[in-house]
């Protein structure tokens, strides 16, 4: 990687730690601190390792939360989403997939974040599924 990737991968890796610590506000103070408290007690996931262990960050949040996970991740890519600024077609059959997980999202707008500011063409997200899994939450 190029110093300019690296350093766009940072700022994508600041970009999704705050989507998720913005969640997190979301369901009160208190509830923030105890969940950064189990993800580091309990699976051994500090704050700011939030954006490299991205896996064990959802892995973690199902053994948390259970099905609820799933809302939360919702929730997390629709703020990751407003705070870079790309715009996903959906109706675009370059990268179709019958379900978007979480990781796979995140893996997908880290590629474009950095990929956009290296100054190439954008790719195109299909994100209906995104959609069909936020009706199941």
């Amino acid at each position: 990687m190029t110093a300019m990737e690296i350093g766009l991968s940072n700022v994508f890796g600041t970009f999704l730690l705050e989507s998720i610590d913005e969640v997190f506000s979301t369901l009160g103070g208190d509830v923030k601190v105890s969940i950064y408290f189990y993800l580091e007690s309990m699976f051994g996931i500090k704050k700011h390792e939030v954006p490299q262990r991205i896996a064990e960050v959802s892995d973690a949040l199902e053994q948390i939360f259970g099905l609820g996970a799933r809302f939360l991740e919702i929730m997390f890519m629709k703020n990751l989403h407003d705070k870079i600024g790309i715009v996903c077609e959906s109706d675009s059959p370059t990268l179709a997939t019958t379900e978007v997980s979480f990781q796979g999202y995140v893996g997908l707008m880290k590629q474009q974040f950095v990929g956009v500011g290296m100054g190439e063409r954008k790719i195109e997200v299909f994100v209906a599924a995104l959609e069909k899994q936020e009706q199941y939450c």
